[in-house]
């Protein structure tokens, strides 16, 4: 049993002798003294800023406003979408956008395209009242006419009772 161990024990010394040890870093080599032209230092990478418009990180990639049955004033979780597009728009004038008011399949034509168009008005009026000029909206109505959802429930309901912002330019 003891030379089981003392042989063990050798074999582990043999093997960590046999181990290579971890290189040290070569020390730089000295600059040349010539008087060479200095290399150009890399240049940094170009950054380049996107337009949070097409970010998808940003609140502006959300187009739409949401709304509940027959209901036409815009609800306060979108809110904070209206406003932050209405600050684009007035710090960016060449924009314009078109917006789209929807309903659900539910109700006649006549009455969906009204609900579709004070819709759109509502959302117009947030973003006038957020900085937008009024020469960079216009709203339409497309009643029931543009589902975004082809289901017949509340789920498909849900998503064709919007307004969509659409940026013309």
């Amino acid at each position: 049993m003891k030379k089981l161990v003392i042989s063990i024990v050798l074999l582990n010394l043999l093997a960590a002798c046999a181990s290579e040890k971890p290189k040290e870093a070569a020390a730089p080599a000295p600059a040349p003294v010539a008087a060479a032209a200095p290399a150009a230092a890399p240049a940094a990478p170009a950054q380049t800023s996107v337009d949070p418009l097409n970010d998808p990180h940003s609140i502006l990639a959300g187009r739409s406003t949401y709304y509940p049955f027959d209901v036409s004033a815009v609800q306060a979780a979108d809110k904070p979408l209206v406003e932050a597009h209405a600050k684009y728009l007035s710090q960016h004038p060449e924009h314009t956008v078109r917006l789209e008011g929807n309903c659900d399949e539910r109700g006649s034509a006549e009455y969906n395209l009204g609900l579709g168009q004070r819709r759109a008005d509502g959302v117009m009026k947030m973003l006038e009242a957020g900085g937008a000029k009024a020469s960079q909206l216009s709203a339409i109505s497309y009643g029931k006419e543009k589902p975004r959802a082809s289901g017949h429930n509340e789920a498909a309901w849900a998503q064709n009772r919007r307004t969509d912002i659409d940026y013309t330019k």
